[in-house]
């Protein structure tokens, strides 16, 4: 797939983004590629739902695909992008790309030794390693040896994820956000034709079912490396198997990886413990856990990491110019515009949870006692929303800083209160409790680093975001109150459980929602919701093709 500009001539400096209308144009970018892909997640998972419900196979799974996908998050849109995208941009601009090249193989070449090493040693123990995340398993027969099973089948991602993660941040450096965006896109295909296509061959080969969509997960990793090998070849990237410890770039990037890993960490280590506590609530609970969060994830995905990795490059450069007046205005700016997107989106799941479960999942063995459940757990997440999204702007800000030191320290308090909170109320909810408690800890970890950060910079525009955040609300919870009572009229005056009835129905919701959030937004006139309005219908006038010129 063609990158969205042209690459600046070799060895020059890449243009300056601007602070907010840039901004909003490279999210924008990014968005769209995270949209298709995040879409294809969404059917990756109604397959993995429609083939195998909630059951003992489908918590397995997810036990097994844990400990990798841990690694990709943080990998992915974490540590190691946030600490190398700084280091890259700066030795690209003083440097050239000669050396920047030389930088981006070395730490490929140090994550393949690394990877490689944790893969192995990983295979060889998976059996204790599985027990210890998921000991409860051994109460139902077969159940440990299958995630046994799927965890080795799967330890290889992590390496694939890692070289992929090193070619996003390359790209990105650049400022070319859509190919490494749309890269996640590979790996939900494949895990989409894996569901259709290995795992009916699995018995013939002496395996379970389910280990059809373990090997397409690992099919999907090399596709993320393989569709962004092209737009990188042609900006002048040439692997060399090369590797300099004393490298002063690779050092800074592997001092920063080390606490910025606690840094970005707290999301996934506490989406770990959850994990690790579902085990012991029963068939099912993994799975509504794992589903919900799927569907809570898809608008900080959509608005969170786009809006954060269109705004690392640029804080990276504002660092290193020393001009916190400009770091300032580029972090308002991508707050409020979190807001303004991820505010209405919380509501929005609270309010219409149940019919976006069952519309989404409710088919083949995933049954209306597992959307129940899950719409249970989607609700209690998605207060954590705002938090998670936040955290994705603040950490890479610390990093532009050259501080990963205080993310890291906040990362472990709130992984602290994280499981303080899960053991309080999973004995009062169940399940739900773990959900509710890790959105509490999100929103905690968001509120810290924004504390800090405004007094490292000596402000953050706090009166403007607080008055932007306020006005969302108070149309954010206009919109949701028509949303919910539109569902709940068309469910009783026109019921049915078919697909076509039920879309129709959220649809309808979901449209009449948005008719009041931009009257409210017009009312209260809130300037964020115009930036966004006018983004769109540019971009719907520009048309799909005009649309492809990415950031100026």
């Amino acid at each position: 797939m063609p990158d969205l500009q042209p690459p600046p001539l070799a060895d020059s400096p890449v243009p300056e983004t601007p602070s907010s209308s840039g901004l909003l144009r490279s999210a924008g970018v990014i968005s769209a590629a995270t949209m298709t892909s995040r879409l294809l997640g969404l059917i990756r998972d109604q397959v993995l739902a429609y083939l195998f419900g909630a059951g003992n196979a489908m918590d397995a799974f997810y036990v097994g695909f844990r400990i990798p996908n841990l690694m990709r998050d943080l990998f992915a849109e974490g540590a190691m992008s946030a600490a190398f995208v700084p280091t890259f941009t700066k030795r690209l601009t003083a440097e050239g790309r000669t050396q920047a090249w030389q930088l981006g193989n070395q730490l490929i070449n140090a994550l393949l030794i690394v990877t490689g090493l944790l893969v192995s040693i990983g295979i060889i123990f998976a059996a204790p390693l599985v027990m210890l995340f998921a000991g409860h398993f051994n109460e139902v027969p077969g159940k440990l040896e299958l995630a046994t099973t799927l965890t080795r089948i799967m330890l290889p991602f992590l390496s694939l994820v890692a070289i992929a993660a090193a070619f996003m941040g390359m790209l990105n450096s650049l400022q070319r956000f859509f190919t490494p965006a749309l890269s996640p896109a590979m790996f939900n295909l494949a895990m989409i034709a894996s569901g259709f296509a290995l795992v009916p061959l699995m018995p013939s080969v002496g395996l379970p079912p389910i280990a059809g969509m373990a090997i397409g997960a690992l099919i999907g990793g090399v596709g993320q490396v393989v569709l962004q090998w092209p737009a990188l070849h042609h900006a002048g990237y040439r692997y060399r198997p090369i590797l300099n410890l004393r490298d002063p770039g690779l050092r800074e990037i592997l001092r920063l990886m080390g606490p910025g890993i606690l840094g970005l960490a707290a999301v996934q280590i506490n989406l770990l413990v959850n994990t690790i506590l579902a085990t012991g609530e029963g068939t099912g609970a993994v799975s509504w856990l794992s589903y919900a969060f799927r569907l809570m994830y898809l608008p900080i995905g959509l608005f969170g990491v786009s809006i954060a990795t269109a705004a690392l490059p640029t804080l990276s450069r504002q660092a290193a110019r020393e001009n916190p007046e400009e770091m300032r205005q580029t972090i308002s700016n991508g707050l409020r515009l979190m807001f303004m997107l991820n505010v209405p989106a919380t509501l929005g799941l609270v309010t219409l949870a149940s019919p976006i479960v069952a519309l989404i999942f409710e088919r083949g063995s995933f049954t209306p006692a597992d959307t129940a459940a899950t719409a249970a757990a989607l609700m209690c997440y998605a207060p954590g929303l705002l938090g998670y999204s936040t955290v994705k702007i603040a950490v890479p800000s610390f990093f532009a800083l050259r501080d990963s030191r205080t993310p890291a320290l906040i990362s472990v308090g709130s992984v602290v209160l994280n499981v303080a909170l899960n053991l309080l109320l999973i004995r009062l909810m169940g399940y739900r409790g773990l959900a509710l408690g890790t959105a509490v800890a999100a929103l905690v970890n968001a509120a810290a680093l924004l504390y800090l950060l405004q007094r490292r910079l000596g402000g953050l525009e706090g009166p403007r975001i607080a008055m932007a955040f306020v006005k969302i609300s108070v149309a954010s919870a206009l919109m949701a109150w028509a949303a919910f009572g539109t569902e709940q009229w068309l469910a009783t005056t026109w019921p049915g459980p078919g697909i076509w009835h039920q879309a129709t129905r959220l649809g309808t919701a979901i449209s009449a929602g948005l008719i009041v959030l931009a009257t409210a937004a017009r009312a209260l006139r809130i300037e964020e919701f115009d930036d966004v309005r006018r983004w769109l219908l540019t971009r719907l006038h520009r048309g799909p093709m005009r649309g492809r010129r990415g950031p100026a």
